[in-house]
């Protein structure tokens, strides 16, 4: 070959290269081709599969054909062979719980607990397969631009039969949702005996292969009707709630008694569609990528309380070397039983939080001091009514040295009623200024503190607003009888009425429950005493009287659809707060206390003024020359 030769061959093999070269596809016609292939492998294994199946079952060739005819292989693509099937229930329990599984969208779609009932007796269902209550689907998108979610398909049981009971360790139950090819889903449910938890997995096999390039994360829907399970609808709707932990942050909720949404583009760590006593509960491994979640009212007389819906953003590995988890809670809202999932788990879940014991102080002592006391209690005694009434004896012993301080100051400022009386004749009323400074001045000589009776109650607020955030959240309450209540957890009716009574009905209810009326009839007392007492001691606002005697009629409107466990504790603990305030006004007497104070008057040394008193002069003195300043100007 001479030189010319090869010249000339080498740069036609240029020519070709560069021709090749700058003619190669772009990475999109490389993913469409590769779309196009695999749409043309979907169809032919189709075809081959319809063949195959209408040769060897005769009998079920139409059927066959009509699985894998063009219509229902467009619509699903590759997982044309799970577009049909039979919608079984698959039926897992343990001691605990019993949930149903249908074989259409692999999907859990009954949770029944079996330890608990509804207010009529009835097996307590958090949601449930005959009312179609509760769903939840992944949307996935195939390589040939199909789009498919699971509910819509038919998964296949792998090796267990239709009943499967877990009375010891831990079982894993697998469906399994099948393409043309050898990819597939598995959906793996584990249940271990006496747990509420259930376990759930997505565990792809070769799902790359079916799906576009790049493909880290699944789209999944969660809707659920929640069901009535109380007596009273109105009541139990007020502590149903939608509920949401920040990853590694703290647990926030919507709103109960409006409609309401949210979106949340930072992960969350768990979702519970909650009741007042019941939840479910759903926990991701590796937590939610993003959420949206609504909540909105269901309508009067339902049957249902809320729905509940949630979009989620799930991690999603469609080769299969790591599968998405999650644990599902179908369970009561129980403190201790929440709590206890928190023993061996370095990322706290603070499940417990769905109790809602109240805020701050009010939650601490719940926490660390009323739920201690009342499990204490409860260990020994069966009878839930007697263990309130001790529990109420206990806290007020506990509290009775700040009853017994508030009652001796309001004591005191009785006796000084004449002197304070003397300098109000003595000052005109155009001048409350020096009134008052005439009056502190009084105080602070005999050694009274005008606010020692205020300080008292105010340091037992906190305990009547824990008791009321714990009663309603006790679960330990749910169907206990005591006296004529027969649900301490609910209202205790002595009188219904069918009729629809304006504001009555709305506000007050078609019902008379007892304790709330027995505790609004103590309270009407007394207010009685405490009124006359403080009537003696002090000068009184205008119409103040009344309000104070309002108070208790406002109350019986408040509670009479509360629980009566909480009705019945504030019954017993003003009882005990009147009889504690006969005993002591027995035991003070008035005209020694008066001589007590003259005698502190006379000693100059025990004079010495308190902060608080002192701040309250400088305070009066300040406002006194700002108003002389004033009068001035106007001058």
């Amino acid at each position: 070959m001479d030189k010319n030769t090869l010249i000339g061959f080498l740069l036609i093999g240029a020519l070709i290269f560069g021709f090749m070269f700058l003619n190669k596809p772009t990475e999109e016609e490389l993913r469409q081709q590769k779309l196009e292939q695999a749409k043309l492998a979907a169809e032919q294994q189709a075809e081959i599969i319809a063949e195959q199946f209408a040769e060897t079952h005769q009998d079920k060739a139409v059927e066959a054909v009509n699985a894998t005819d063009s219509v229902v292989l467009d619509q699903f693509g590759v997982f044309a062979p799970s577009a049909q099937g039979e919608d079984k229930l698959y039926t897992i329990e343990n001691n605990l719980v019993r949930l149903k599984i249908s074989l259409k969208g692999g999907q859990i779609v009954s949770a029944e607990l079996k330890d608990f009932k509804t207010y009529n007796g009835q097996p307590l269902f958090l949601f449930d397969a005959k009312k179609d209550s509760s769903f939840y689907g992944f949307t996935i998108n195939t390589a040939n631009d199909r789009i498919v979610n699971t509910r819509d398909l038919y998964f296949e049981p792998l090796g267990f039969d239709s009943l499967s009971m877990v009375t010891s360790g831990e079982k894993a139950f697998v469906f399994r949702l099948k393409t043309v090819g050898d990819a597939y889903l598995d959906f793996v449910y584990t249940l271990a005996a006496d747990d509420y938890m259930t376990g759930f997995s997505l565990k792809p096999n070769k799902l790359e292969t079916v799906m576009p390039y790049g493909v880290n994360s699944l789209e999944m829907q969660w809707n659920s009707k929640i069901h009535q399970q109380e007596k009273s609808s109105k009541f139990e709707s007020r502590y149903a709630n939608l509920y949401y932990k920040h990853s590694g942050d703290d647990v926030d909720y919507l709103a109960a008694e409006k409609n309401d949404e949210t979106d949340i583009s930072t992960k969350v760590k768990w979702i519970a569609f909650k009741d007042q006593f019941f939840s479910t509960i759903l926990v991701a491994d590796e937590d939610f990528l993003s959420t949206k979640l609504v909540s909105t009212l269901a309508k009067l007389q339902t049957g249902y309380l809320k729905n509940y819906a949630a979009s989620l953003s799930i991690p999603f590995d469609p080769t299969g070397e790591k599968a998405t988890g999650f644990r599902f809670y179908f369970g009561p809202n129980k403190y201790h039983t929440l709590h206890d999932y928190d023993k061996d788990n370095e990322q706290k879940l603070q499940l417990e939080k769905l109790v809602p014991l109240g805020p701050w102080i009010i939650g601490w002592i719940n926490r660390w001091v009323v739920i201690p006391v009342f499990d204490w209690l409860s260990a020994s005694i069966s009878n839930f009514g007697i263990i309130i009434l001790i529990l109420t004896l206990l806290i007020k012993i506990v509290l009775f040295p700040l009853t017994y301080k508030s009652y001796l100051s309001g004591a005191k400022m009785r006796v000084l009623k004449p002197q304070i009386d003397e300098i109000n004749s003595k000052i005109p009323a155009t001048k409350p200024q020096e009134r008052q400074q005439a009056t502190m001045a009084l105080y602070r000589k005999v050694g009274v503190n005008p606010l020692g009776g205020c300080l008292p109650l105010l340091l037992q607020m906190p305990i009547l607003f824990a008791m009321f955030s714990f009663f309603p959240a006790a679960i330990e309450l749910r169907q206990q009888s005591f006296l004529w209540a027969s649900d301490l957890s609910s209202y205790d009716a002595i009188l219904t009425w069918n009729a629809n009574i304006p504001f009555i009905t709305k506000y007050f209810g078609n019902h008379l429950s007892l304790f709330c009326l027995l505790m609004s009839i103590t309270n009407l007392v007394y207010t009685h005493i405490n009124m006359g007492q403080q009537m003696e001691g002090s000068q009184q606002i205008p119409g103040m009287k009344y309000i104070m005697y309002l108070m208790p009629i406002i109350f019986l409107f408040m509670f009479n659809d509360y629980a009566s466990g909480l009705s019945y504790y504030y019954f017993i603990a003003t009882l005990i707060t009147i009889l504690q305030t006969v005993i002591i006004r027995a035991f003070v007497d008035e005209e020694k206390l008066l001589k007590k104070l003259h005698a502190h008057a006379k000693n100059p040394k025990k004079q010495k003024k308190s902060g608080l008193m002192s701040r309250l002069e400088e305070a009066q003195r300040r406002q006194l020359e700002m108003q002389k300043q004033r009068a001035k100007g106007r001058k």
